[in-house]
């Protein structure tokens, strides 16, 4: 696994665009993620369909698939735009990655992408088909980035000074030990199990540093997403893993047996709590760059900063 082209860093005055390509998202906290944004010294533009809510029984959606890629394609294809944030995750972004003219947005040139959980998709569909470092943090109408100031704190030093947030330290013991180098990955564990086999995705974690978290699913969810990727090979390869939250994936106590059951046998070093993912204060971490993961130490240290 190679490293992937890493998009400029933003500068006071940089343009964002703020889309939903998953869930609907709601008005206050957009209006206060744009607050934020602006209090940093940059110029958030919401998308069109940014607030749009589908209808026929299709609430979960922010709007149509047609819409919601559309703003998507629209925002990274525009030349005055740098940065493309997720308002919120949710479910929706695997219905609509397929809409997506990757070719114009190959042609559009490299920026910086943000978001997590369900824009897990857009993260593999970007390394996939742009060969792009992306940042898996905080979505702009997220409560987290709303109200957390370590979380708008570490977001904020990646898009402009990315040399000063290298490395992610954990508290937490080691699942299984050792140190191990390769390229990060990863994202939301179910949405990289069901996108397994489709368009837009890589074909396994071979040589990399897979980096996974997930909410509100329970042990035995868990159990069945990695058993999935087990099987499939998905896994074969990969060269070490850090685990980031679980919330509402039942008592850890009970989660982490299938963890360590699961993922024990790969012979390679996991860590624990690495502070990213649906927890409060969620760090943000890049996908696509070479990096070094000492579960012993409990740190994850970056080659180079994630943004030129």
């Amino acid at each position: 696994m190679k490293d992937l082209v890493r998009p400029t860093r933003l500068a006071p005055g940089a343009r964002v665009a703020v889309v939903a390509p998953s869930g609907p998202v709601a008005e206050e906290r957009l209006q206060a993620g744009l607050d934020l944004l602006r209090g940093w010294d940059l110029d958030p533009v919401p998308a069109p369909h940014v607030l749009d809510r589908h209808t026929g029984g299709l609430g979960h959606l922010a709007g149509t698939d047609a819409d919601r890629a559309a703003d998507l394609q629209r925002a990274w294809c525009d030349p005055a735009v740098d940065a493309v944030l997720c308002a919120r995750g949710g479910y929706g972004a695997q219905r609509m990655v397929d809409l997506l003219d990757w070719d114009a947005m190959r042609a559009a040139g490299p920026k910086v992408f943000v978001g997590f959980s369900d824009s897990t998709t857009l993260h593999e569909a970007f390394a996939a088909r742009l060969g792009l470092v992306t940042l898996y943090g905080p979505v702009a109408a997220g409560i987290d980035f709303v109200k957390n100031a370590r979380a708008q704190d570490h977001l904020r030093a990646t898009l402009f000074a990315p040399e000063t947030v290298r490395t992610l330290t954990t508290t937490g013991t080691p699942l299984a030990p050792g140190r191990a180098r390769g390229v990060t990955l990863g994202g939301c564990l179910t949405l990289l199990a069901t996108g397994y086999g489709t368009p837009h995705t890589r074909p396994g974690a071979r040589g990399g540093l897979l980096l996974i978290e997930d909410v509100g699913e329970r042990p035995y969810a868990v159990d069945r997403a990695l058993t999935q990727l087990l099987r499939t090979g998905w896994l074969d390869g990969v060269a070490g893993i850090g685990l980031g939250s679980w919330d509402r994936c039942g008592p850890y106590e009970e989660l982490r047996p299938v963890l360590a059951d699961r993922l024990g046998g790969l012979g390679v070093p996991v860590v624990e709590e690495l502070g990213f993912g649906h927890c409060e204060g969620a760090l943000t971490v890049p996908f696509g760059v070479s990096a070094e993961l000492d579960a012993d130490a409990g740190t994850l240290a970056l080659d180079v900063p994630a943004l030129r």
